[in-house]
C-alpha cells in the first residue's frame, strides 16, 4: 500500500516547461508556477524522508493514480483547463511570491516539493531577465522553503546543463559544465546549489538531467528538442516536416513515459542508495534524419525539409550528443523502456488519436 503524501507541484510548472507560446506572449506565461509537493507520511523518516520538457501535467495526473488523488497538488498562474481543474486539488501559486509558498506548504502539510518551473533554452534567449528572476529567483525561494520545512526537493536539469567544453560522446554525471544559455546556467547553478544545502545542511535535494522529452500531449514551442515532436503532428497532417536542425543532430531523447518513471523511481530511492545528488538520464539518442527514417517506415510519404536555426543550431551543437546514465542504473536500477523504434510506433498511433478526436484531419 502507497504510504499517505502531499505532493503540490504546480501545472505553471508544466505550462512554463512545456506548453509554451510565442515569444511575444512571453511575460504573460505560467512558467512562475509553483512546485510540487507531499503530505507527511509516516513512513518517510530521516532515512528513508519523503512533478514538462517531459509532460508534467501527465506525470502529476499519474502520480495521482499512484498516491491518491487528494494527495498531489497542481498550482498555476493561469486558470487550468478543464481536465485538470476536475483531476484532483488545485491552487493558484506564483514560484516568485515566497510568503504565498510557505503558506501552502504549511497549511496541506506537504512533504514532497517538485519544481518544474523555468524558461527553456530558447526561449530563454529571447527574454534573459525574466528567464533569470524565474529560473534562478524561483529556484531560491524554493530551495529555501525546502530547507525550512524539512522536504524531499526534486528539481529537473537538463541536456543544457553541459556547455562546448564538456565531453559529448557520452558526457558524464561529473565533468566540466560551461553551458552558452541563461537557461542553461540557471541549470548548473541549482544543481550546485542544491548539492551545496545537502552537504551543509542535510537538504534531501534530487535532481535528474533529463534528455529532448517527446510526448503528445503538449505542443512544442521554444525547446531546441521540440521538432522530434512537431514531426509526428506534421506527418500526420501535412505529410511535410520543415526541421530548425541539420539533418545529422544528434541528441538524447526519452519518451514521456520513460521521463515519469524515472522521475518516480528516483524520487522512492531510499537516500543511502545515492551516490550523487543529480544524475544524468538516458534512453536514445539520435538525429532529425534517423528518427524521419523510422517514421517512414510507417509514413512513407512524410517529406522533412532541413532550414537551420542559427540559435537553435548553435545550441544543439553544444550540448552532448549522449548521456552516460550508468551511475543512475547502478544506484537505484534505472533503466528506459521505450527505444526510437517503440518511441515512433506509440507516438504515431497517439496523435493519430488525439487528432481525430479533435476533429482534426489524419493523412
Amino acid at each position: 500500500m502507497q504510504p499517505s503524501m502531499r505532493l503540490c507541484v504546480p501545472s505553471a510548472a508544466v505550462l512554463g516547461l512545456f506548453c509554451r507560446g510565442c515569444l511575444s506572449r512571453t511575460r504573460n506565461w505560467t512558467s512562475r508556477s509553483f512546485s510540487s509537493l507531499p503530505r507527511k507520511m509516516s513512513r518517510w523518516n530521516s532515512e528513508e524522508p519523503c512533478s514538462p520538457h517531459l509532460n508534467v501535467i501527465i506525470s502529476l495526473l499519474m502520480s495521482r493514480k499512484q498516491y491518491g488523488t487528494d494527495n498531489v497538488i497542481l498550482s498555476d498562474i493561469k486558470k487550468p483547463p478543464p481536465h485538470v481543474f476536475t483531476s484532483g486539488p488545485f491552487v493558484y501559486a506564483d514560484v516568485l511570491d515566497y510568503k504565498h509558498l510557505r503558506e501552502l506548504i504549511v497549511n496541506n502539510r506537504i512533504t514532497w516539493l517538485v519544481h518544474y518551473s523555468a524558461l527553456l533554452s530558447a526561449v530563454g534567449e529571447a527574454n534573459v531577465a525574466l528567464a533569470r528572476k524565474i529560473n534562478i529567483t524561483g529556484l531560491h525561494n524554493v530551495l529555501d522553503l525546502a530547507l525550512e520545512n524539512c522536504l524531499r526537493l526534486f528539481v529537473p536539469s537538463t541536456i543544457g546543463a553541459f556547455g562546448p567544453s564538456s565531453p559529448r560522446d557520452p558526457a558524464p554525471d561529473l565533468c566540466v559544465q560551461r553551458p552558452r544559455t541563461i537557461y542553461g546556467v540557471s541549470k548548473v547553478h541549482g544543481e550546485l546549489m542544491g548539492e551545496y544545502l545537502h552537504h551543509k545542511y542535510g537538504l534531501d535535494f534530487r535532481c535528474l538531467r533529463y534528455p529532448g522529452v517527446i510526448s503528445v500531449n503538449t505542443p512544442p514551442g521554444g525547446g531546441t528538442t521540440d521538432y522530434a515532436v512537431q514531426i509526428f503532428h506534421d506527418a500526420l497532417s501535412t505529410g511535410h516536416h520543415e526541421c530548425y536542425l541539420r539533418p545529422d543532430t544528434r541528441l538524447p531523447m526519452m519518451h514521456i513515459s520513460d521521463c515519469h518513471r524515472a522521475t518516480v523511481e528516483f524520487m522512492q530511492a531510499p537516500e543511502c542508495q545515492l551516490s550523487l545528488r543529480t544524475y544524468n538520464i538516458a534512453a536514445m539518442s539520435f538525429t532529425p534524419e534517423e528518427v524521419a527514417q523510422e517514421i517512414r517506415k510507417h509514413l512513407p510519404h512524410l517529406k522533412v525539409t532541413y532550414n537551420p536555426d542559427s540559435v537553435r543550431q548553435t545550441i544543439a551543437d553544444s550540448w552532448p550528443v549522449r548521456f552516460d546514465d550508468s551511475n543512475a542504473r547502478r544506484d537505484w536500477g534505472w533503466a528506459p523502456a521505450f527505444g526510437i523504434e517503440e518511441l515512433v510506433a506509440d507516438m504515431l498511433h497517439s496523435v493519430r488519436d488525439k487528432r481525430t478526436n479533435e476533429g482534426l484531419p489524419v493523412s
